[in-house]
Order: structure tokens, then sequence, then C-alpha cells
């Protein structure tokens, strides 16, 4: 005999298969979003980085794209061989590779993040104004605890 469902389910468990079934449905669409632009994620995240931060030490834009030291060192090859990024010196700290856009790729990122910011819209369209502020909130408070904990 099955057990009867509550109305409202508000267990740990729950809220965390919600949120992780929502969360790998929006990455799926991203994702898809971002390979039909012909970009890798890691190479957009990279680029996407780039334009929004500025140039970026090595280690840095790893950490902001969440890559680690090798995958991110095979992105920035990838992306320098392609003309879209390159690698310099710190001026001020020569032990440092800062890396930038280069023209093309600003023109690359810049087009390819205004059809990913209408590609989220889409996917977030649901939700009103009040119910984003309401959710992003949320997301902070549940993801600082988290941090905290783990």
């Amino acid at each position: 005999m099955k057990k009867a469902r509550s109305k409202s389910n508000t267990s740990g468990i729950h809220a965390w298969l919600i949120l992780w079934k929502t969360a790998r449905a929006v990455e799926t669409y991203a994702h898809r979003c971002i390979q039909s632009l012909e970009l890798g994620v890691s190479d957009f995240g990279v680029l996407e980085a780039l334009l929004n931060k500025g140039d970026l030490p090595i280690n840095a834009l790893g950490s902001k794209v969440l890559l680690t030291s090798s995958s991110m060192t095979a992105a920035v090859d990838r992306l320098e061989s392609q003309g879209l990024v390159e690698r310099r010196n710190d001026p001020d700290d020569r032990r440092t590779r800062v890396v930038s856009l280069t023209t093309k790729g600003q023109k690359l990122i810049e087009r390819a993040f205004k059809q990913h910011s209408q590609d989220m819209e889409q996917i977030m369209s649901p939700l009103n104004e009040q119910e984003r502020t309401t959710l992003i909130g949320l997301l902070h408070k549940l993801g600082h605890h988290a941090e905290t904990i783990i």
C-alpha cells in the first residue's frame, strides 16, 4: 500500500532533490545553448569571465570559472591557438601571467554573451521579477550556509 503524500513536503531531502533536478535541467539547457554558439562550455566561461572582469591572472581566472589548473591551462592554450585570448606578463609581477581577450575574442564573446543572456531570460521566463529576487536571495542564503559547513 502506498504511503499518502502530504500536501507540502518541506523536508531537507525533498528540497535537495528539487534543487538538484532543477539545477541539472537549467544547466543542460544552458550548455545546449552555449554549444549552439559553437563554443565549449569551458571556453565560453573563460571568455565570459574576461569580458565581465577584464584581464585576469590565470589562477584567478581558473577559480572564477571553476576549472582545475590543468583544465584552465588547456582552455587558455586552445583559446590562444584560435586567436581569442593572449597571455602576457603582469607588469607588476613578472612571475604572474595575465590572460586578456584579443579583438577577435572580444567580438566573439560579446555576440555569444548577448545570445546567452537571451537564452537565460527564456529559461527564467516563468518567474516574475519578485520571484527571481526571492529565488536569488534564498539561493545565496543556502549557498553561504553550505559553504560554512563544508
